[in-house]
Order: structure tokens, then C-alpha cells, then sequence
């Protein structure tokens, strides 16, 4: 894999004794690689990653692993408010929703299923935490959306993604949700949190609602992951 230096100067050190356990995956949401490149180099936008993957298969590298990029902002996931200490964030060019968004290339996949893998390996990022950017801020962003093909990268090694045609003990979905590291609130699941694990897990249709396909896909969820009351 050929690796392009893009230097960003929007980082900062993680916090001490946070391990890096988490992979995010975002698009850019921008016209063009440039563009993104552009944005998450400029100090005024405050914005950054560590790794940038283009349609062509390109990898740019803009933060060091070890330092804390500034891509997922205001976030979380099980627990973890700070999910820039522990996390390595890899966007993906794509115009995204706003600006004609479309299904990622093979060659775009090829490249981050290589740089992904390189990384689960450098860091003990499990694969229950590999997640979009949707997942850790739900109703706030919908990257990398419902194009992107989370069942391909699992079969490749990177990521989870049950088989959902095992019959599981039903769950309730709160605390499944919860359990597995969404952040519920005191109303239970809205809308947008339902929307995120959509775009995740059954990205064939987004509406938010929690229907007889989406709760098993919860329960077969909670039963894949190693939460601590299991």
C-alpha cells in the first residue's frame, strides 16, 4: 500500500492511559479529495483524521496513529464521551447525503480493508468497535451511511457482522442497545438512535422505526457481543 503524507496540524495528544480500541469509519461529505484534504489540513477548521482513503484506492496519511485526531467530536459509545482518545478515525471520500452520495468503489474498499486490517492488528481494537460515525453520534451525522458495505469488511476481517438467520433469545432493546454501547437516554430509543443502528445493520430501510426485523437484529447483536452481563 502506497501512503501519501498530507500532514495535519489539528491534533493533540490522547488522553493518558486511554488504549486506542475503537476504529471509526466517516465520508467526507465534500466534492471532491481535495476539498476534504483541504478542510481537515486547515487549522481554522479545527478538524482532522488519521487516514484518508479516495475513491481510486488512494491513502493519505494526516495524523500520526499515536496522537488524537479530531474527527468524531461531540460522540459516544459505551460509556466514553472522549471517543477521540480512543479511536482511529478513516474517512472515505464520498459527496455524502448532502452532495450526491453513491456506493463506495472496489478499489476504494480494497485500499481501506488493507489499512484497516493494519490497524486492527497495530491496536486492540475489537471487532464490536468498529463503528461509523453515525453510531457514536446519532441524529448528529450519517457517515458512512447505507451504502457503505459493513458485511463485506466483516467477511474481510474487520468489523462485526452477525449471521442474522441464527435464531437468538430475544432481548429487550434498551438495554441491548445500551449494552452493546449506543447512547440511549432516559426516553429510551428515539427516531435517530434507531435511524444509526438502521444504517449499520439493516441498511436495506432507514426510517427509525424498530420493526420485527430490526429487534432481532438487536437481540442477534447483544448476543455477538461480549457486554459484561453476559
Amino acid at each position: 500500500m502506497i501512503v501519501h503524507d498530507r500532514p495535519s496540524p489539528n491534533h493533540g495528544p490522547r488522553r493518558p492511559g486511554a488504549p486506542i480500541d475503537m476504529l471509526i469509519l466517516h465520508y467526507t461529505g465534500m466534492a471532491s479529495a481535495e476539498a476534504a484534504l483541504a478542510r481537515l489540513t486547515d487549522p481554522a477548521a479545527e478538524v482532522s483524521c488519521h487516514w484518508l482513503v479516495d475513491e481510486d484506492g488512494s491513502v493519505y496519511r494526516l495524523v500520526a496513529e499515536e496522537r488524537r485526531a479530531w474527527h468524531a467530536g461531540h460522540a459516544y459509545w459505551a460509556g466514553e464521551r472522549d471517543v477521540n482518545s480512543r479511536s482511529i478515525g478513516i474517512e472515505l471520500v464520498n459527496p455524502g447525503h448532502e452532495w450526491g452520495y453513491r456506493p463506495f468503489p472496489a478499489a476504494q474498499m480494497a485500499a481501506l480493508r488493507e489499512l484497516a486490517l493494519g490497524i486492527v492488528g497495530r491496536h486492540p481494537i475489537p471487532a464490536h468497535r468498529v463503528l461509523g460515525h453515525s453510531d457514536v453520534a446519532p441524529g448528529r451525522k450519517q457517515d458512512p451511511g447505507e451504502l457503505f458495505d459493513w458485511a463485506w469488511l466483516a467477511a474481510e476481517g474487520v468489523g462485526l457482522w452477525p449471521d442474522w438467520s441464527i435464531p437468538v433469545e430475544p432481548a429487550a432493546p434498551e438495554p441491548a442497545l445500551a449494552a452493546i454501547g449506543y447512547a440511549v437516554g432516559d426516553h429510551g430509543i428515539d427516531a435517530d438512535l434507531a435511524a444509526a443502528f438502521q444504517r449499520h445493520y439493516r441498511p436495506g430501510k432507514i426510517d427509525g422505526r424498530l420493526d420485527t426485523e430490526c429487534l432481532s437484529r438487536i437481540s442477534a447483536l447483544f448476543h455477538a457481543v461480549p457486554v459484561p452481563h453476559h
